[in-house]
This record gives C-alpha cells, sequence and structure tokens, in this order.
C-alpha cells in the first residue's frame, strides 16, 4: 500500500485516475441535470395531486407514484443491464460514459421525484392557502411559494441525490462505464494491484465530502429559519 506514496505509481496510473475521475465527473454531472429534468416535474405533480393538495387528483397521483416505486424498486445493476438496447437507441452506445447516463437518469429520476416530494409536502400550508386567497394559479403557487420556501431542503436533497448517483457510477464500472468504479474493478480487484484500488476509495470518499460540504453551506446561508 506504501507504493501509493512512490512517484512511480503516479507516474504509471495518474493519468488513468485523472481520466477516471474526470469521466466520473461528467456521468454525475450529466445525470444529475437530467435526472432533475424528469425528477422535478414529477416531485411537484405528486405534491399537486395529492388528497390535500391544491390539485387534488387521486387517479393521478397513484399512477405516478405507481411508476415511481417501479423505478425505485429496481437495483441499478438489473435495471442498466436491463435497458441496454433502449439506451443504444438513445445515445448509441451500451458503454462508456455516454452509455452509463441513460440507466443513470432512469434510475434516479424516481429517486429525485420522492425526494422533492419530501421537500415540498414540508412547506407550511398555511402559506399556500394565503396564495391561494390572493388568486395565485397553481404555476405561481410552485414557483413562488412552493419552491423557494423548500428550497434548503432541496439543496440537502441535491447533496444525497448527488453522492447517490455518484455511487451508482462505480456500479456501472462494473459493465463497462468508465470512471472511478472501472478502475477499481479492472486494476484494483482484476489486476491486483490494491493500491489503484485504495486511491479509487480514497478520490470517492473525497467527492462525497466536498459535495455534501458545498451542499450544506448552501442550505445553511439560504435558510431563512436560521437567519
Amino acid at each position: 500500500m506504501l507504493e501509493i506514496f512512490a512517484p512511480e505509481f503516479w507516474s504509471q496510473y495518474g493519468g488513468l485516475l485523472l481520466d477516471g475521475t474526470w469521466d466520473t465527473l461528467v456521468m454525475v454531472v450529466l445525470s444529475t441535470l437530467f435526472a432533475y429534468l424528469l425528477g422535478l416535474p414529477l416531485g411537484v405533480a405528486l405534491v399537486l395531486t395529492q388528497p390535500h393538495g391544491i390539485r387534488p387528483n387521486r387517479a393521478v397521483n397513484r399512477l405516478l407514484g405507481w411508476i415511481i416505486n417501479i423505478g425505485r424498486s429496481l437495483p441499478f445493476i438489473i435495471l442498466m443491464i436491463a435497458i441496454m438496447d433502449f439506451t443504444k437507441l438513445i445515445v448509441g452506445t451500451k458503454i462508456g460514459v455516454r452509455g452509463a447516463i441513460v440507466p443513470l437518469v432512469v434510475s434516479a429520476a424516481p429517486f429525485i421525484a420522492r425526494m422533492v416530494e419530501t421537500s415540498l409536502s414540508e412547506v407550511d400550508a398555511g402559506v399556500i392557502e394565503a396564495a391561494q386567497s390572493m388568486g395565485a394559479s397553481t404555476l405561481q403557487i410552485v414557483w413562488k411559494v412552493y419552491l423557494p420556501e423548500a428550497k434548503p431542503s432541496l439543496v440537502l436533497g441535491g447533496a444525497i441525490s448527488i453522492v447517490t448517483i455518484l455511487a451508482y457510477t462505480a456500479i456501472a464500472g462494473a459493465v463497462g462505464a468508465g470512471g472511478l468504479g472501472d478502475l477499481a474493478i479492472r486494476y484494483g480487484y482484476q489486476r491486483k494491484v490494491p493500491s489503484m484500488m485504495l486511491v479509487t476509495v480514497v478520490f470517492l470518499i473525497v467527492l462525497v465530502q466536498i459535495i455534501q460540504f458545498v451542499f450544506s453551506c448552501v442550505s445553511n446561508r439560504i435558510d431563512k429559519r436560521l437567519k
């Protein structure tokens, strides 16, 4: 393990680690962006159509909940393999960074939808009623009441979502998605280079700590209850 402190180790594997870290970051950023484009509206729709929501619709709420629960119940690696043909249809390949983004989005979007639903459900009902009494439309209530009031919780939920997607990218490395997970499997396990396994684990831990720290700071700064 002490070889990770040797210049020879970094001259041999430093470029691979840099490329793997970059691939991981690309997968995380793009997957998070597209997953929120799907998950955020789904979460908002769940809150609006609840029995006590501003647009109650039991049938729509149950249908959305059913779809989201199915998406959340599938283990990521099984989902990734199951939709490989769909992935190739969308991005033209089943492997690599591009091949990982589609299953990452499909897997993360339902999780994000539930996170958004939980955050929006914490908004004070009195604030919503006040907005309705002033004649605000549904869209106005969502954009000017729900989302701003739930912003600290949404930010913390974003950190959890990103860390979850980061963990999924490591799993995706098992089927050739690239990134740090791929390096850990190919070099750390298959080629018996334990130092590579250790370094990739350390890199992932550092990324998680940075993400959590940044998002916690942002949440504290925008939380009106702490001012």
